[in-house]
């Protein structure tokens, strides 16, 4: 009897095993196809809008990969910035930035009531206003 558990337990932990594998060799395959497919249509953007636009020579599969990396390097890395995310520290990052765009001069935070003012004395402080400056311009 405990060795019929025992193989049933075994045979789901191989079970488990072989579907973690797949989805490792489906994820490398997917990530291949997405990268062919990304430098093949870079190829084409290229081929179709840099030439004619500003003379450069056409490419080919290899320097639109080339041309990707190159791009990525000067101007992303290879760490994306929401990686932070993970160990805990975008949450406070984003407070902190919150927390500062209150207190800074631009006061961003305040538009949230925009629309309920603009109902509420909006319309009417701005035909005051209007009409004010009538007012100045035919004194003048």
């Amino acid at each position: 009897m405990e060795n019929n558990a025992l193989y049933k337990k075994n045979e789901r932990n191989l079970s488990h095993i072989f579907k973690i594998i797949g989805f490792v060799i489906l994820g490398v395959l997917g990530a291949l196809v997405f990268a062919f497919l990304f430098g093949y249509f870079v190829m084409l953007l290229w081929n179709w809008l840099m030439p004619k636009l500003f003379g450069f020579v056409m490419i080919n599969f290899w320097q639109a990969v080339g041309i990707i990396l190159l791009a990525r390097l000067i101007f992303g890395g290879f760490k994306h910035k929401h990686d932070e995310r993970h160990n805990g520290k975008f949450a406070s990052i984003w407070r902190r930035k919150f927390r500062s765009d209150r207190t800074s001069k631009n006061h961003w935070y305040k538009w949230k009531y925009y629309d309920k003012f603009w109902k509420e004395e909006g319309e009417s402080v701005f035909n005051e206003y209007v009409q004010k400056k009538k007012d100045e311009k035919e004194e003048e």
